[in-house]
């Protein structure tokens, strides 16, 4: 809580000053038996001149405890405080009763813009497992850093055009025989992929050459090749606007197509070579020497002509600073262009654009599947509507086992909630950058680090409130001091972190942080259910108190759900 933080640093402050020293600088321990705020006497090793540990040590002698402190230790280099728990209760269940749903927001980011880009799929294939993390990752952050008080604009860019998407359009001119989707009863964007495979599968010298030729055509605006190129993408299009749908992503700010974007980069590129920023290869090729910022020379427009990737980046992130005028972008792409965005964002600088400073590559890690890597020209990946479908029929299972009599209606909208949130926070519970694997079947267990079992934590302590209201005189009003065993004050320990949870997420740029920390609520919840009666408790202060602690719980657990962009259920 702020008011414990700031009244620690007030006390350290009487002691030694104040140089160097304020309420970002208290953590919390990883460990509640080493009490529940702590203070690392390392910044204070170089202006007192001594040890952290001596400096720990000599504070634990000075600062006394109060009617806040309960307790002061030095822990090695750490000074560490233990509150007065029941003062402490008061005032973390007030303070969630009083901001509802905003609990854990923040107007840190108040006036600031942020403009963060994803999925940024391609029009040759259907979006798979890993367009999965990167939506699951690219809304979670999108939702939190909404919640600290930033402007998000939500922007999506379409690779629509390049070498790929010949490939899928050559594989369809030569092979496709005039079927449709419709023709063929499949959803559109896996069509449209299939053709994609079938160019890898048949792929030979000549096969390639022929691709090239088509990019060139292109480029060139051939009428027969751009009327392919309008018809395979509005397929790959609809498709994907059926699976943004299902996934819970509502309407971007602005889409970007690299098809409309290419030709400003070009443009980009050129007037750097007038400036002497950029050079010309002997085959023509014009390339950018950034061995001095240790990233070799790159090439930004090849020698027949055709653009790559990075051209068309730096006009669309000119574009998009002139529209939003924001304060940071934010590209959510995997580490595989971790190179690319160290290019993009350098010569970007060498262009004279100061607002680069503010672009950042939100990188993550690859998902797997138990059996290995995916691989889409060897149509090896999971379809995202596959997987879906696959953990929606698991969660009907599941739902059946507890719920016979439950409705068609009724079990169709609980397998949906339940299997995005099994994959969204399973997707989430890890660190971003982290490599991963995917489990279907451990993803959707209502046991475990799992996203059921956290929805099911929030649908119990529902339930208990629904049956409380119907049994007893509920009163949220409660005096919360009488809530001092050790299940209740390590639940309303976890419950006081969301909000600091939440920051270090957002500064971060870590949606985990908040997967973990509402794995921790949920099993703290669950201890403290199963320690501490609530309805049955005959002493009606506890009794109610207890209830306002299950409420809180409640709130806490639906606020970190949405943040993540997963639907808490009222009843699972």
């Amino acid at each position: 809580m702020d008011d414990f933080k700031l009244h620690i640093i007030e006390k350290i402050v009487d002691e030694i000053g104040s140089e160097g020293i304020d309420e970002s600088i208290i953590e919390v321990p990883p460990d509640p038996l080493l009490g529940d705020y702590a203070f690392p006497c390392f910044v204070l090793s170089k202006r007192l001149k001594k040890a952290p540990a001596q400096i720990a040590e000599y504070l634990t002698g000075k600062i006394k405890p109060d009617e806040m402190i309960a307790e002061v230790k030095s822990f090695g280099p750490y000074l560490n405080f233990f509150v007065n728990k029941a003062l402490m209760a008061g005032n973390v269940l007030e303070e969630i009763k009083k901001a509802g749903n905003k609990y854990g927001h923040s107007g840190k980011g108040d006036g600031k813009t942020i403009v963060i880009e994803y999925p940024g799929p391609n029009t040759n294939k259907p979006l798979h497992l890993g367009h999965m993390r990167n939506m699951a990752l690219g809304l979670s952050m999108s939702n939190i850093l909404k919640s600290q008080g930033y402007e998000v604009k939500i922007v999506n860019i379409n690779n629509d055009r390049g070498i790929h998407i010949c490939k899928s359009m050559l594989a369809y001119k030569k092979w496709g025989m005039g079927k449709t989707p419709e023709s063929e009863e499949r959803k559109s964007d896996h069509f449209v992929g299939d053709y994609y495979v079938m160019f890898s599968k048949k792929a030979d010298e000549a096969l390639e050459q022929e691709s090239k030729e088509m990019l060139l055509k292109w480029e060139k605006g051939d009428k027969e090749i751009r009327e392919l190129w309008q018809k395979m993408n509005t397929w790959a299009f609809s498709g994907f606007k059926q699976t943004y749908k299902r996934f819970g992503l509502s309407e971007f700010d602005k889409e970007y197509y690299e098809s409309e974007t290419y030709e400003g980069g070009k443009k980009m590129v050129m007037g750097g070579l007038k400036k002497g920023l950029f050079k010309k290869n002997d085959d023509g090729a014009v390339i950018v020497d950034l061995e001095k910022e240790g990233l070799g020379e790159k090439v930004l427009l090849r020698s027949d002509g055709t653009s790559v990737y990075v051209t068309q980046d730096l006009y669309t992130a000119q574009l998009r600073h002139e529209e939003f005028n924001f304060d940071k972008m934010i590209y959510v792409v995997a580490t595989e262009q971790n190179y690319h965005f160290k290019v993009l964002f350098t010569i970007l600088e060498k262009l004279g654009h100061r607002w680069s400073e503010g672009c950042h590559h939100f990188a993550y890690g690859m998902v797997h599947l138990p059996e290995g890597r995916m691989k889409s020209r060897e149509g090896t990946v999971v379809d995202a509507d596959d997987l879906i479908e696959e953990l929606e029929n698991l969660a009907a299972e599941e739902i059946k086992k507890r719920h016979i009599t439950l409705s068609e209606e009724e079990t169709a909208n609980r397998k949906r909630m339940i299997s995005l949130g099994a994959i969204k926070f399973f997707l989430l519970k890890g660190d971003a950058i982290k490599d991963m694997t995917f489990n279907p079947e451990e993803s959707i267990s209502f046991e475990g680090d799992t996203g059921p079992y956290v929805q099911y934590t929030h649908a119990r302590a529902c339930s208990i409130l629904r049956k409380a209201e119907q049994e007893i005189d509920v009163h949220f009003d409660a005096d919360a001091s009488s809530l001092k065993k050790k299940s209740e004050t390590a639940l309303i320990h976890e419950l006081s972190l969301l909000p600091t949870k939440t920051a270090d997420a957002c500064e971060m740029y870590r949606p985990h942080i908040i997967a973990q920390s509402l794995l921790s609520i949920s099993r703290s919840f669950n201890e403290f259910y199963h320690a501490c009666p609530c309805i049955q408790e005959k002493d009606e202060k506890l009794r109610n108190a207890r209830l306002l602690l299950i409420d809180c719980t409640r709130q806490a657990l639906a606020n970190g759900l949405a943040m993540l962009g997963i639907d808490a259920l009222e009843k699972m």
